[in-house]
This record gives C-alpha cells, structure tokens and sequence, in this order.
C-alpha cells in the first residue's frame, strides 16, 4: 500500500477527537479526506487508487464498545441495542476475521440490524475488497455471497446495482447464479453503459474467469471524450466519489 500523505493521514492538534454515539467514549479518530479516483474502478466499483488503499481510513471504530462507522458520534437510534447483543460481540471476538474486515463487517451487523439492507451489502462487500488484499479466497468469497444476499433482501435492484451482484456472484464462482442473473439483466433491455459491462460479464462466467476486471475493460475510452468513469455513471447524477461518500455513510 503507498504511504499515506500526511495532510491526509497523520493526527495533529485539529483532528476530532469524537464522542462515541453509542457509549459515550471519545477517541482520536483520523478523519477520511479522499482524492478523487485516478484508476478506473473494477466492476463492482471498488474505486481505482489513490482512494484503493485508503481503506484503512474509511471507517471510524470506538475503542470501547467497538461501534464502527464513517462517523461514530453518529448512530441510529437501534445501534446501541446492536452494539449490545451477543452477535456483534462475537463478532468482534473473531479472531479468524482480519481486523479490518472486522471493522466493515461491524458497520455492516449495525446497518442491516437497523434495516439498511443495501448499505450492509456495500459494507460486507468491503470486507470481502479486504480479503482479496490480504490472499484470503475464502473469506472474500463468503462475503461476496453474504453481500449478495443482503442486495436481494432488500429493496428492489436497479440495472447498476445488478451488475454488481452479477460481480460478487462470478468473484465467488457462483457461476449458475451468476449466469442467470446476468441473462436476465440482458433481457430487461438495461441502459448502454449497463448493457456493455453485463456483456463481458457474461464472457467472463463462460470462461469460468473469477478474476478482477476494471470497467475500463467493458467501457473502452470514446475517441473524443474522457473515460466513462470519470462522468456520471448513474442516472442519479453521482460522481463515483460521490457514490462512495454516500455508501460510507450507509445511505
């Protein structure tokens, strides 16, 4: 991982010191000040670096109670009751886990107990980005499909959101789920930019490729204007930065 800049990283007298909105705790906690992508992110949009190796950084976690999130002097009303239970203590207890997966799989128990079903699939999905750094297959194909089955529990998935499962899937060498997935969001006439993506997803499953791919692979850069993934991906209008902001936050 590159060294950290350190305005960005290093403590110093302005750095918060927050309290814990679960037990009250205050801690120094360095806060997450992330540069824009310069790296094509992969199909499940883990962002390209500079903001790749920073996920050290994504998560504020008590020493205490050892709540977990973007921000800890935030928390919803049922975190505490969460926090409290035998299954996140456990959790925290799991020595096989590595200690930064820990930390997004505890932002993850906290956002699915409180019902945000979609965010805790963002934050489990995290963990397994973790996994993958760290050589554990196993781990990171666990989560991938542990992520896939907090998408599904949720809300209904718009066609992006999709292609991520249909990413998780083929990472975790689901490869029935994965093909049908991706047939099905083929068929449902999905935008362009979707359309190009679940293509190559679809060659990847056939060749039986549980690899990494970047987007730039799907989405070539036009001749005449910047890459895809440095616009608007989404027909919300957010920047991927603005996307991951959104996620950290768990909305």
């Amino acid at each position: 991982m590159p060294a950290p800049s350190s305005a960005s990283s290093r403590p110093n007298a302005a750095d918060p010191q927050p309290v814990c909105a679960v037990c009250g705790t205050g801690s120094r906690q360095v806060p997450f000040r992330p540069m824009p992508p310069e790296q094509a992110p992969d199909l499940d949009l883990r962002p390209g670096e500079p903001v790749r190796s920073s996920m050290a950084r994504w998560l504020q976690q008590c020493p205490s109670c050892g709540y977990a999130a973007p921000d800890i002097a935030k928390a919803h009303p049922a975190a505490a009751q969460a926090v409290a239970a035998a299954p996140f203590r456990a959790l925290l207890a799991e020595t096989g886990h590595p200690p930064l997966a820990r930390r997004f799989l505890a932002w993850a128990h906290v956002l699915e107990e409180t019902g945000a079903l979609h965010a805790a699939a963002e934050a489990t999905l995290q963990a397994a980005w973790v996994a993958d750094d760290l050589g554990r297959a196993d781990l990171a194909r666990q989560w991938r499909l542990e992520a896939v089955a907090l998408w599904r529990a949720g809300p209904p998935l718009d066609p992006e959101q999709t292609v991520r499962v249909v990413d998780a899937l083929r990472r975790a060498e689901a490869w029935d789920d994965a093909a049908a997935t991706a047939e099905a969001l083929r068929r449902s006439n999905p935008p362009e930019a979707v359309a190009q993506v679940i293509g190559l997803e679809i060659r990847l499953i056939a060749a039986r490729d549980a690899g990494r791919h970047t987007v730039a692979t799907a989405l070539p850069p036009p001749a005449r204007r910047p890459h895809v993934t440095h616009q608007r991906l989404s027909e919300r209008g957010e920047s991927l930065l603005d996307r991951l902001r959104r996620w950290l936050r768990g909305g």
